[in-house]
């Protein structure tokens, strides 16, 4: 519960058709097992205390009695749980039969939603017992006491203002106009489904699909309780086929023809964050939904969901390849259309032999190959320096020459030293000065050689490095199109391993390879015997951890506090909360105090959800205050 984060379960209980007592014992087991693994939200099949299958059984008084008596017993089983759960059943009102989910908290009957949509084609036939569900709520009575009843039932958590649920049953989201679709807008950041989903050839996929997509449109978490093994085998079989999803993505899936309790955690504030972000998700009209609060207790949840290193990295190796191919393909589309549309000839490019400059080259041989120009009009710049080394000017020339632009070597020892002259600066004083005097150097010459030969300078600095401000001011934080701009060093890591491993260039991979394991550092200090002196990640920290704030707190607006809770699960074993807060504050104290180094940057294409375009994604001022973050992290110590 706190910090957003809410265990939720799916329960398919052994289900014994028209025995309420088995079932009501099944459901309590699943449920109990459900609270003891910390789930806060319960989730049951449909029709889940009869039994799906009993056909025309439904239309029995003795039946329908036992129902509503197994209700009140679970009620009354589960009051001592800090839990919200739904189980199914059938309810008659009024001479008229309904396929319902009734909702309990803490022993009390909160609501009943009935069934919208009754499938009656195929293998169903629902309409021949059941009716639709009221649209507006009313009251019924239930062992003595007035519960709702309706469609319109949300259900709000009074400790946790972001957590509202909506309930809807099976066919309901197989409709082509589904009431979550409703339910979300108005406000339902948690649907439950309680389903009885028969199993034929390729029907799993689908669901599947249904449920996650539902859960991308709506920006919601979705969890899917079907009906299993247990029901009737007279035309069908059932497999107990359970779902979680958050916001298009697939959190847990059980496994199929094997009852049980699916158990994972939905992340409320994320989904409150996102929904937030994106101004079309409006707000539906409330006057006919009647909202009924209930109550959990504001506990700590034990992780267990998925939680990636590398967020900008898709986990699976089949799909990073296809993301790699996308990026680069945005990248050198983007650089194309700006060197058609300024008529320039050329593409200038500085190489150090590290991994942003490597990846601005492979994305310019790129774009050149789209426009059928010849590579050789790329003209790749080294610009060894003080701390240059062997290593990395060696791979800068195997790069370039494999590649096949022109390469062109300028030093900058003598023009630094006479600059140096020139403003009092002493040479010995390896200061801020010695070092961006050199960064400066270079971008004067690249872009008086652009001038030279109507060129374009492609610009080689990425989207972490931009986060921290570390870049020179209009030294290599400058340039005339940025095509790493959005890219952050993760992600850069692997497009370059990507290439390598298609290039079909046994000299490129090569060279490629070794740049990967180079490490990442400016070489603006002299180093002792070629060694390189300065390791980026050695002065401002991780970028495996510097990515993972940056995407968390631009793209879901996530708390120090949570940045850190999330960072101690995902790097459990690689970094101690000591080092996490470290780390935390170096990114967080840049990432405030550099912001106007992102407030003039060039364009450059966007190619992932998190940018600090200030054209775009990042409107933030550049006398914005860190304090109430730094705060929260002292805090944190």
């Amino acid at each position: 519960m706190k910090d957003g984060f809410l265990k939720v379960a799916a329960v398919t209980p052994d289900v014994t058709v028209a025995d309420t007592k088995k079932n009501t014992e099944a459901l309590l087991a699943g449920i109990r097992e459900a609270a003891v693994g910390g789930a806060k939200l319960i989730v049951t099949p449909e029709l889940s205390i009869t039994g799906y299958t009993c056909g025309d059984l439904f239309l029995q008084d003795t039946l329908l009695s036992a129902a509503e008596e197994a209700l009140h017993t679970i009620a009354a089983e589960t009051k001592d749980l800090d839990a919200l759960l739904f189980v199914g059943l059938p309810i008659r009102r009024a001479g008229r039969l309904y396929n319902t989910a009734a909702a309990l908290n803490r022993g009390q009957i909160l609501g009943v939603v009935p069934k919208t949509h009754l499938p009656n084609y195929g293998e169903f036939y629902e309409a021949r017992n059941f009716v639709p569900g009221p649209k507006t709520c009313r009251m019924i009575t239930l062992g003595g006491a007035e519960v709702p009843f309706g469609r319109d039932l949300y259900f709000s958590c009074a400790k946790m203002p972001e957590l509202m649920v909506a309930a809807e049953i099976c066919e309901d989201l197989f409709a082509p106009d589904p009431p979550s679709n409703t339910h979300a807008l108005r406000g339902a950041t948690v649907i439950v489904n309680l389903s009885a989903s028969d199993e034929i050839v390729g029907k799993s996929e689908y669901r599947q699909a249904l449920v996650t997509n539902q859960s991308a449109r709506l920006i919601c978490g979705y969890v899917y309780a079907c009906a299993g093994e247990g029901e009737s085998t007279t035309d069908l079989v059932f497999g107990g086929h359970d779902l979680i999803a958050e916001n298009g993505i697939l959190l847990a899936e059980s496994k199929r023809f094997a009852n049980g309790v699916l158990l994972t955690e939905i992340d409320v504030k994320r989904l409150s964050a996102e929904r937030a972000r994106q101004t079309c998700f409006g707000i539906a009209e409330t006057k006919e939904a009647t909202v009924v609060p209930f109550h959990l207790n504001l506990t700590e949840t034990d992780l267990t969901r998925r939680l990636e290193r590398n967020p900008f990295v898709p986990a699976d190796e089949a799909t990073r390849k296809i993301r790699c191919e996308e990026i680069l393909s945005i990248q050198a589309l983007g650089l194309k259309k700006r060197l058609a549309h300024t008529r320039c000839q050329k593409a200038i490019v500085g190489i150090s032999g590290g991994l942003d400059s490597t990846l601005a080259l492979l994305v310019a041989a790129r774009a050149f190959d789209l426009l059928g120009w010849k590579r050789s009009d790329i003209i790749a710049i080294t610009m060894p320096g003080f701390g240059t080394t062997d290593r990395t000017y060696d791979n800068a020339v195997s790069l370039i020459r494999s590649v096949g632009a022109e390469f062109r070597k300028i030093p900058i020892r003598d023009a630094v030293t006479q600059h140096f002259s020139d403003i009092g600066q002493d040479a010995n004083n390896h200061d801020v000065t010695y070092e961006n005097s050199q960064a400066r150097e270079r971008t004067q010459i690249l872009m008086d050689v652009g001038n030279q030969c109507n060129g374009l300078v492609v610009g080689t600095g990425d989207l972490s490095e931009l986060a921290l401000g570390w870049a020179t001011y209009n030294g290599d934080h400058m340039s005339m199109y940025a095509v790493n701009g959005s890219v952050p060093k993760t992600l850069v890591r692997y497009l370059v391993r990507y290439v390598a491993d298609t290039c079909g260039d046994e000299t490129l991979a090569k060279v490629l390879l070794d740049v990967l394991d180079t490490p990442v550092s400016p070489e603006l200090l002299p180093g002792e015997d070629g060694k390189i002196s300065q390791k980026t990640e050695d002065l401002v920290g991780p970028y495996e951890l510097h990515d993972f704030f940056l995407y968390y707190m631009l793209r879901f607006g996530f708390s120090p506090k949570k940045l850190l809770r999330m960072a101690e699960y995902a790097f459990e074993g690689a970094y101690d909360r000591k080092e996490i807060v470290k780390w935390l504050t170096v990114f967080v104290r840049r990432f405030f105090a550099q912001q106007f180094k992102r407030s003039c940057l060039p364009d450059g294409p966007k190619v992932g959800s998190v940018a600090v375009s200030p054209r775009g994604d990042l409107r933030m001022p550049s006398d914005a205050s860190a304090a109430l973050w730094l705060q929260e992290i002292e805090g944190l110590e």
